[in-house]
């Protein structure tokens, strides 16, 4: 591969860092230093090559979108928060991966297969796992309180209104992530 096809390879959004920062919980991207007491941290950081939360916030400040948005490692986070809770700089490195994973789910059209199961779940039930009738029964005979139900159609309008109930339709599925 030559030096040219190298640097066509990579694209780069100088403007990504900026409309990433706008996000909830993103707001302090521009302060990572890289001083890598987050991906110390990391439970899964130690298992994958490409999963390290420094390296997406590098990533994020240099403007490789299309490369972080691709990478089915990106759901991959378990949101321990524990990347939150020991940068000095307050930077929310769980959020970021929120805030990509939304776009690659919007962008990219793709998310893990468990993702979407949880949703369709959560538009037929209102619960985002299925509550199987002996586990209702089983409450019952506790005198447990039955769950609340649902306003599905309130679920269905939120979706709707956001734009999920399409990215939901149309998104590609993985069933796990190579690592």
């Amino acid at each position: 591969m030559s030096e040219a096809e190298t640097a066509e390879s990579v694209k780069i959004d100088p403007k990504f860092k900026y409309q990433i920062s706008k996000a909830p919980g993103a707001e302090n991207i521009m302060l990572c230093f890289q001083c890598g007491t987050c991906t110390a941290d990391c439970p899964i950081a130690r298992f994958s090559s490409f999963y390290k939360p420094r390296r997406i916030a590098r990533m994020v400040q240099f403007g490789l979108k299309d490369r972080l948005l691709s990478n089915q490692d990106l759901w991959l986070c378990s949101t321990c928060y524990a990347c939150i809770d020991h940068c000095p700089q307050d930077v929310e490195v769980a959020s970021i991966v929120r805030v990509l994973r939304n776009m690659a789910a919007k962008e990219k059209q793709v998310m893990p297969l468990v993702f979407r199961q949880l949703a369709s779940n959560l538009i037929k039930t209102g619960y985002v796992y299925a509550i199987p009738e002996s586990r209702l029964k089983r409450r019952e005979k506790q005198g447990l309180p039955p769950l609340p139900i649902a306003n599905l159609e309130d679920i269905a309008n939120i979706f709707d209104a956001t734009g999920f109930t399409e990215i939901l339709d149309n998104a590609k599925t993985f069933d796990r992530v190579e690592m």
